[in-house]
């Protein structure tokens, strides 16, 4: 059966839905989109504007289930009812990545991790796109991957692509040219039956289909991520990287100097690092090693990375008022996550926290807990699990309904050369839209005081 003749259903009318109903269309496919909730007014109108058929509020199942493919946006999770039924149906279904990835001849980065997956590819799309190189920044981060393939102004010959475990779990055809494994930590373990094995093997997805002619680059300093390597044997070239350790194919970096031994040696001192913390040492290490696969020049690498300017809500920076130091953390949505913002804090902490928990172990923070925090706040509806965590571990635990209201006790808590720390450790959906939301409006209530 020709393209032309055949139905596609795209389950969700978000940046991924919308992106792979404009080149689905453009590629001859009869298109549908069916959203459960309601769909932003901008998607609506791409959706008007491309003639592309579509509902909100619902799923018509005699409409979904005469597709030939779907594609299902990566929030919404196998067992929901719409998704069984198209499974037993014996319909294909994929990601918008997968699909995007068919039409594209573009080589890829792939970056995924529990953690400091959108740092690493905006740092390294920075590192390449000033080298010179034709690329283009898509995944779960900026605009969909499948809408700038269908856009025939736009002919990137690399793409970064930052791609989630659900990006992953529905890729089955699609292949990395270097592939990117930053850490595996527990996360999302509600998708995944909450076993870690279930997640560790979701991520390490991102090998699937690699040859020799490809590259793995990965944390040899995470015991998960060594195990995976030792038991499925990639045919990927590998340049691990490393804290702990020198690395003769890969990077290494100590508390001094930064080096990368890919295509001859560079070398930087840590402190010319734009990005300050360990974590961040880790994520210049892995671009660094990217760009040097790709033989971009070592003086524009070194500059690169001390340039680059990170992405907003991750320890970010929003004012000092009266002394105390506020800074946005709120895509921090996991705990390992505020491990490392917590890690990184220099001055006593008010530690703001909360939100949909997503099976979080708190007792991970322990230590630093300890070491680090004066007060915390929780910024959720339901706080209990917080509270029960670190009752009797903190004097002073408050509750907040509202941004305005964590800022205020916040300010209130902290004295001069003490920091605000807005560091959830949970997804935002109890009180906001987003993490973006929940920074935006932490941000903005620190501006009102």
């Amino acid at each position: 059966m020709s393209t032309q003749e055949q139905h596609i259903t795209i389950l969700g009318a978000g940046e991924s839905g919308v992106g792979s109903a404009i080149l689905a269309k453009k590629m001859g496919w009869e298109v549908f989109v069916s959203d459960f909730g309601t769909v932003k007014p901008r998607f609506a109108k791409d959706l008007r504007d491309n003639d592309i058929r579509w509902e909100e509020g619902q799923h018509s199942m005699d409409e979904i289930l005469i597709a030939d493919l779907v594609i299902k946006s990566p929030g919404i999770p196998d067992t929901v009812p719409v998704v069984q039924a198209i499974k037993e149906k014996g319909i294909e279904v994929i990601s918008e990545i997968e699909f995007a990835g068919r039409y594209s001849d573009a080589k890829t980065i792939c970056i995924t991790g529990s953690n400091g997956k959108t740092t690493t590819a905006m740092m390294t799309y920075h590192i390449l796109k000033k080298g010179g190189v034709n690329v283009g920044l898509a995944g779960n981060i900026g605009e969909s991957y499948a809408k700038q393939v269908a856009d025939d102004e736009v002919n990137y010959d690399w793409y970064v692509l930052e791609l989630s475990s659900f990006q992953l779990d529905d890729m089955y055809e699609f292949k990395a040219d270097i592939a990117m494994l930053l850490n595996i930590t527990p996360d999302h373990l509600d998708r995944y039956e909450y076993k870690m094995e279930n997640y560790a093997a979701s991520k390490f997805r991102i090998t699937q289909n690699q040859t020799e002619a490809d590259w793995l680059i990965y944390n040899a300093d995470d015991p998960t991520i060594i195990d995976l390597v030792n038991k499925h044997m990639p045919a990927a070239k590998q340049a691990p990287f490393s804290l702990k350790k020198e690395i003769e194919l890969g990077g290494h970096a100590n508390s001094k100097q930064l080096t990368i031994n890919i295509n001859d040696q560079l070398t930087m001192g840590i402190h010319e690092l734009a990005l300050k913390g360990k974590h961040n040492t880790q994520n210049s290490l892995a671009s660094g090693i990217a760009s040097r696969i790709l033989e971009i020049r070592k003086e524009s690498v070194r500059e690169s990375l001390s340039d680059f300017v990170n992405v907003e809500h991750r320890l970010e920076f929003v004012a000092k008022v009266h002394g105390i130091e506020f800074i946005n953390d709120s895509k921090a949505t996991n705990v390992n996550s505020t491990w490392f913002a917590l890690e990184s804090m220099e001055n006593p902490t008010v530690w703001i926290v909360g939100g949909v928990d997503k099976g979080n172990d708190y007792s991970e923070l322990d230590a630093l807990i300890a070491d680090k925090v004066k007060a915390i706040i929780c910024l959720g509806k339901d706080n209990s699990k917080i509270i029960e965590a670190f009752t009797g571990k903190i004097e002073t635990i408050v509750e907040a309904g509202s941004a305005v209201e964590a800022v205020a006790w916040g300010y209130r808590l902290a004295k001069k050369d003490e920091t605000v720390l807005l560091s959830p450790a949970c997804a935002s959906f109890d009180l906001f839209e987003s993490y973006e939301e929940r920074g935006n409006e932490f941000k903005k209530a620190v501006k009102l005081l």
